[in-house]
Formats: structure tokens, sequence, C-alpha cells
């Protein structure tokens, strides 16, 4: 009798280890595996900023396959922040773009969410606008504002999914992938807020 007490208490003890590791089917056991046809249709964001001045980054891509739905388009974007190494810092990352937050009422209490693609993922620069089905188009926009003045590079890559099995490729196979760079001004604009205490008024300099 004890010895069939103790299996059944290895056997209950199995079962709650194998429960509370995940022993069921992985993360990315859904997403198929090979490459995705996207088009790159459009990619735009001034190359001139200027400090505290807000802009729109657009990347606007086209599932080119005839038959076959992207499973979850994504897009990784890099150069939001710069490294600064003064050898003082514990974290040398600095923004030079900030995203803008957008107001949204949640229940009755105003909260501010990030004008940024919906989709948020547990990746560190990467959004996602979800399955994308034949000939479908979707433009991922970023609201920002530059922060910090000079030059600056940031760049975009899209994928077909966020496992690394399905992959976005353009023609001939190649990454799906650029670049912008260009330069903020260190002169923030000449604006003020006019009598009736609400107007932006812009300066002319």
């Amino acid at each position: 009798m004890r010895a069939t007490r103790t299996h059944l208490a290895a056997a209950l003890l199995s079962a709650l280890a194998l429960g509370s590791c995940g022993g069921g089917e992985r993360q990315d056991a859904n997403e198929p595996e090979g490459e995705f046809r996207v088009e790159l249709v459009e990619a735009s964001f001034p190359a001139d900023q200027q400090l505290a001045r807000r802009s729109n980054l657009e990347i606007t891509v086209r599932n080119a396959e005839r038959r076959r739905t992207v499973p979850n388009i994504a897009v990784t974007v890099k150069g939001f922040e710069a490294r600064v190494d003064d050898g003082y810092e514990a974290d040398p990352s600095r923004p030079v773009f900030v995203i803008n937050g957008r107001q949204k009422e949640i229940g009755t209490y105003p909260e501010s969410k990030e004008a940024a693609p919906g989709g948020e993922t547990a990746y560190n620069g990467t959004w996602t606008l979800g399955p994308l089905r034949p000939g479908q188009r979707k433009t991922f926009r970023w609201s920002v504002t530059a922060v910090r003045p000079g030059p600056y590079r940031l760049s975009y890559e899209v994928a077909a999914g966020l496992d690394g099995k399905a992959r976005a490729v353009a023609a001939g196979g190649r990454p799906l992938k650029g670049r912008f760079s260009g330069a903020v001004e260190d002169e923030p604009p000449d604006t003020r807020v006019g009598e009736d205490g609400r107007t932006v008024v812009k300066g002319v300099r």
C-alpha cells in the first residue's frame, strides 16, 4: 500500500512539473516555415528634421503571394535611440526620436497610448499588424518627435512572423529592409500659444 501511494505521489508531482513548465506545444508551433513574397509599396520619413517637431514614419507593404496569407506581418525599426559612450552612464542609450502619445479613454479615465502600429510585441522595436491576405496592403505608421539634434539613421526590416520561421522577402529572395538618414536641427520650432489659450501660432524666422 505504501509503495502504491509513493508511485501515485511521484506521478502527481511529475504532472504538476510538466504543467508548470508549459508542457504544451511551442509558442511558434503554428507559424508556417518558408519565404513569403512581400512588396514594399512605400516608405517615407522626412530627411530634414527639427528639434521638438512631430513627423510621421510610414511603411506600406503588400502581400505579393497569389494564394498564401502572410501569418503576421511585422516591422522592426532601429535608430529611435542612439548609443552614447561617455563612460559615466550605466545605460548608454539616448532617445533620438520619441514616439508620441495619443489620447484614449479607458473606462472613464483619459489615458495616453503610443501613436504607433497597434500590435504590441515582446520584441524590442518590433510592431505587428496581424495576417496579410494575398494582394492586401497594410501601413505601419509612427508619430514621432525629434529630441536629439545631429545626424540620424533609422533602419527597418519587414518580417512575415515573429519567430523567424516565416520570412518576408523581396524580389529575388532578398530580405525586405531599408533605411532613412538625415539630420535634426538643433533649434526648436518658433511656436507660441495664442491669446485664446488654445491656438498654436507658428512664428517665422
